[in-house]
């Protein structure tokens, strides 16, 4: 690890002009789950680490207008711990508590999670499956944008070497919308996903799906949306059969790969299985369930 200057930013404002101001090899230290470990290897060499821990405006958990606010300082206990996430997002929870050990999610952000962007991130699909948005600040104003378009691929967002990201939010619309989170790993504790999937809906007239959405992780250069399932649901009775064609098609979605820890072929079953199961587990708890 080569030596780097260290500064400290109270507020978002101060970290966008200390990183205008050292940029453009700096880096952003928030929870340092993940850059603690980038920094022992080469590629990684900042010349100046900006440490956001104290920016008391990327913190907190509220309902405002605009619908559930998440900074993006928040922890992953926060958010298990949340009484309102708790009640009315439970994938929320159930995404926060496959991360890591408690360790790691006493310390991880949420924010910091989505900014490392690795394809089989915990915290993504849920919140994609949301519609969550997120809000990015620069020297030349802020800017929202669905998860989609933040996450550009593998290890790579949106973000400029000057910009933060300020919270995540889930609209107003999709408040106690029903959601559900499921996450195969190898073992059942500190495992990165093979695939983790997730989805939300609303029962339409007629026991019929309504506004569905579905996301995928691990299994595309990003998280993903499976839109064709999506597409095929709308409308449709709600019937296991139609779930389970669901999960047919949002294989189709997918590029699964070949790795060391499962074969596309085995990915693409687990993406079948986990998207019934999420359709199933989500309309349960629409049914009060």
């Amino acid at each position: 690890m080569r030596a780097f200057d260290f500064v400290s930013a109270e507020s978002a404002d101060q970290a966008i002009s200390l990183l205008s101001e050292h940029g453009p090899n700096v880096i952003v230290l928030a929870g340092g789950t993940d850059i603690l470990v980038d920094l022992k290897h080469a590629k990684h060499d900042p010349d100046v680490v900006v440490d956001i821990t104290r920016a008391e405006d990327l913190k907190g958990i509220e309902v405002n207008d605009g619908g559930l606010r998440i900074g993006a300082l928040v922890t992953h206990t926060q958010i298990m711990d949340d009484p309102y996430i708790r009640e009315n997002f439970p994938a929320l929870v159930h995404a926060a508590h496959t991360i890591g050990a408690v360790q790691t999610r006493n310390l991880g952000t949420l924010g910091g999670n989505l900014v490392t962007c690795v394809p089989s991130m915990d915290s993504g699909p849920a919140l994609m499956a949301l519609e969550a948005e997120v809000t990015v600040a620069g020297p030349d104003g802020t800017r929202r944008m669905g998860l989609e378009e933040f996450f550009v691929g593998p290890r790579k967002t949106v973000l400029e070497h000057n910009e933060v990201l300020l919270d995540v939010i889930i609209p107003r619309k999709n408040l106690g919308k029903p959601a559900d989170f499921l996450k195969f790993g190898l073992r059942k504790g500190q495992a990165l996903a093979l695939v983790n999937a997730a989805s939300a809906l609303w029962v339409g007239e007629g026991n019929t799906f309504k506004d569905v959405k579905i996301s995928l992780g691990a299994v595309a250069p990003t998280v993903i949306r499976a839109a064709a399932a999506e597409d095929f649901l709308e409308g449709r009775e709600i019937t296991p059969e139609n779930m389970a064609e669901a999960g047919r098609l949002a294989v189709e979605d997918a590029k699964p790969i070949d790795d060391f820890r499962a074969s596309a072929s085995y990915r693409r079953d687990l993406i079948a299985v986990l998207t019934k199961r999420t359709l199933d587990n989500a309309y349960r708890l629409a049914q009060g369930g």
